[in-house]
């Protein structure tokens, strides 16, 4: 299948210069442009009410809109992240919606959705609104969807993944142990009758964390940042100067691993670059 354009809209608080490296990345890949939706934080917390979800799928239907024209095929691939998948989902459909009629499958004919809580005890009143309307992948017919969830160790995850996983995994469902990516368990990622991958060892966003210096299982993402690790590597083996403005200064790390927030924006990238150029 020829390349085509791609519209991201991220997660919940994440604005998108956090993006930037995956939509550079992945503009190499596909040759195509590659366009994240405008969101500040405000955009976010506006998303309790459905006239807040209506402002970011506006901007969204309008992107789409503009790259479906550029597109060689006619159509582009959607990709969203964490609470944006779940908002893709309810941009497919050709139902009104806050007095809107968005049809996005008219357009999109491929979803790619990174760990969205697509079910959950204590979902929003507007996530149990997309389940209940839009149960499971039922644009199927005109849209692949595609669901990756991540799987990570909560050992080798952040202090804050540690912390805030267990109360997050049961408040989505009832099970405190997981597995899931420090946020959304596998399970409410994988969203029905849609095509599903679960990447070992990959964290929801910047507070889960992601080991670089430990072994990695996408080789072009180990090979891709290998000068750096190896750059942290000898950073940590010099000796630290006593601060003279300080009584005590530590080295921030203690070996070549160390935690950088890019889940995001770059583990997800070898998946993302083998279904866009299906």
């Amino acid at each position: 299948m020829a390349a085509q354009p791609i519209v991201i809209l991220g997660g919940f608080l994440i604005t998108p210069e956090a993006y930037e490296p995956m939509r550079r990345w992945l503009a190499a890949q596909v040759q195509q442009p590659v366009v994240v939706v405008p969101a500040s934080r405000l955009d976010w917390l506006l998303t309790v009410s459905g006239w807040g979800w209506a402002r970011l799928l506006d901007r969204t239907a309008a992107l789409l809109q503009q790259q479906a024209a550029l597109s060689p095929t006619g159509k582009v691939t959607l990709i969203g992240h964490s609470s944006g998948g779940v908002m893709l989902r309810l941009l497919l459909a050709d139902q009104p919606f806050q007095g809107r009629c968005y049809d996005g499958k008219a357009l999109a004919d491929r979803l790619v959705m990174l760990g969205s809580p697509h079910t959950a005890l204590k979902a929003t009143p507007l996530r149990q609104w997309v389940d209940r309307h839009y149960p499971g992948a039922c644009f199927a017919e005109q849209v692949h969807y595609l669901s990756v969830a991540g799987d990570l160790p909560l050992a080798d995850g952040s202090a804050t993944a540690r912390r805030l996983a267990p109360s997050s995994y049961r408040n989505i469902t009832g099970n405190e142990a997981g597995p899931g990516d420090g946020l959304v368990p596998v399970s409410a990622a994988l969203l029905a009758d849609s095509e599903t991958l679960v990447l070992e060892g990959v964290g929801h966003g910047d507070t889960a964390g992601i080991w670089e210096g430990a072994p990695n299982l996408q080789p072009e993402f180990r090979a891709m940042h290998q000068k750096k690790l190896d750059k942290l590597a000898r950073a940590a083996k010099k000796p630290t100067r006593p601060s003279r403005n300080m009584r005590s200064l530590s080295p921030r790390t203690s070996g070549p691993a160390r935690w950088t927030g890019t889940t995001s924006s770059t583990v997800w990238r070898p998946t993302l670059a083998s279904v866009c150029l299906r």
